[in-house]
């Protein structure tokens, strides 16, 4: 099993290229099977949970074709993919594909809308927290869905196809509202979505949707409206940058001092993680199509914060920023309120030296003037790559074992880092 050996010390300089987005490129890739025509995503990052829900896809039918460098070690230049769902073969989405990515449960929604039946496992994925699948089921019976769990599998059918709504979700969730805006593009008449999630990418995947064909408008706010049609067709869309990989590189320039431009993203997608920088002291501007970060060698300075749904703090932000704070002059609190078990990462970076407590969902953090290499655990996905920017920042040799979640969302990690300076390698055993 791999493993990142990180030497601590040496500050960040240079350009770290942002890739596509993870959490667009996943519905972007399964609103492909909302038509017959060939869906093409340019920018696609080459990530582990990409080529998993390449898998699932091809499992439905869907034919895949990649245009451009595939290696990891490759350079820069993200791959272009053409998806074509010209038959459906199989409605199933089975536990032994699913339970490896929740977001592949969210094929229910265009199988529903496309073929009037979908059989779908209950999902896996990180264990951050309960993340039940009720908003899911509850937006698609309020389109007519007829549903039934039985056996781990959720059982899905609308024989006389789905039937435009309003409806409400209770909470935000980002998942249920891309499900929900798929399944409503192929209703007949009206959907209003009420309660939406605003995240840039359920407005990219409206985005890519609406160039299909579909009529939506509101994404990005609270309410969104669809207006059914009877057919989608192909399109060519282009990722959205990934503004967690934006936040993630920029936390690790505030940490380990350096001047580092992030290149081809944008600082509205995540405005009040970078205002939060600017609290702890890093020098945050925009640049011509990017983000210049720049921190000299004055003190970190404690931020509180709390997690929100967009436009607020990124929960998928919080273990970063939490490394960060790990070396601040004095006290912070990170407050998580979207998931329940966020939190793994404390105690792995307690054995670098980090001096946290935790009080319910109530992270408190003193900070300490040194961290120490030592082996630490990924819990997953986020949590890994908060331990690997407390190991840029720590004194000697930081070892971070089970990288496989690095791998599902952070494309050529080492690479990026290595050549703006850090001492990051992958070990392979």
């Amino acid at each position: 099993m791999d493993r990142i050996r990180i030497i601590g010390g040496n500050p960040l300089n240079g350009t770290i290229p942002i890739s596509g987005a993870k959490n667009a490129a996943l519905p972007l890739m399964i609103a492909s099977l909302l038509t017959d025509d060939t869906l093409t995503l340019e920018n696609l990052p080459h990530l582990a949970d990409v080529e998993q829900l390449q898998r699932i896809l091809g499992n439905h039918g869907v034919d895949i074709s990649v245009v451009g460098r595939r290696q990891r070690q490759d350079s820069g230049h993200a791959r272009t993919v053409h998806f074509t769902a010209r038959t459906i073969v199989d409605t199933t989405a089975p536990y032994e594909l699913v339970s490896r990515m929740r977001a592949s449960f969210w094929v229910i929604g265009p199988l529903l809308a496309r073929m009037g039946e979908a059989r779908v496992s209950l999902p896996g994925g990180c264990a951050i927290g309960t993340r039940p699948v009720d908003l899911f089921i509850h937006g698609l019976e309020a389109l007519g869905a007829e549903i039934r769990i039985d056996a781990g599998y959720i059982n899905a059918r609308a024989p006389k196809g789905l039937v435009g709504a309003r409806y409400t979700f209770p909470k935000v969730s980002v998942g249920a509202t891309h499900v929900l805006m798929m399944a409503a593009t192929l209703a007949k008449g009206e959907t209003i979505i009420e309660n939406a999630a605003r995240e840039p990418e359920v407005a990219d995947l409206a985005a890519c949707l609406t160039a299909m064909g579909a009529k939506i408008s509101g994404a990005g706010t609270q309410t969104i409206t669809i207006q059914g049609v009877s057919s989608l067709s192909g399109a060519r869309h282009s990722v959205l940058p990934d503004r967690i990989e934006t936040g993630t590189y920029a936390m690790a320039v505030a940490m380990t001092g350096g001047d580092v431009t992030l290149a081809n993203t944008a600082s509205h997608l995540l405005d009040t993680a970078l205002v939060a920088l600017r609290e702890a002291g890093a020098d945050v501007t925009d640049v011509e199509g990017g983000i210049r970060v720049r921190k000299d060698g004055g003190p970190i300075r404690p931020v509180d914060i709390v997690t929100d749904p967009f436009p607020g703090f990124p929960t998928d932000l919080q273990a970063q920023f939490m490394a960060l704070m790990s070396r601040a002059d004095g006290t912070a609190r990170i407050t998580e309120t979207i998931f329940e078990n966020r939190f793994m990462h404390v105690q792995e970076l307690a054995r670098l030296g980090a001096d946290i407590s935790l009080s319910g969902q109530v992270a408190t953090i003193n900070g300490v003037q040194r961290l120490k290499g030592a082996q630490v655990m990924a819990t997953d996905l986020r949590a890994s790559v908060s331990l690997v920017i407390a190991g840029l920042a720590a004194e000697g040799e930081t070892v971070v074992n089970r990288v496989y979640h690095l791998d599902r969302g952070f494309e050529r990690l080492e690479e990026k880092l290595t050549r703006c300076g850090a001492h990051v390698e992958r070990v392979s055993e």
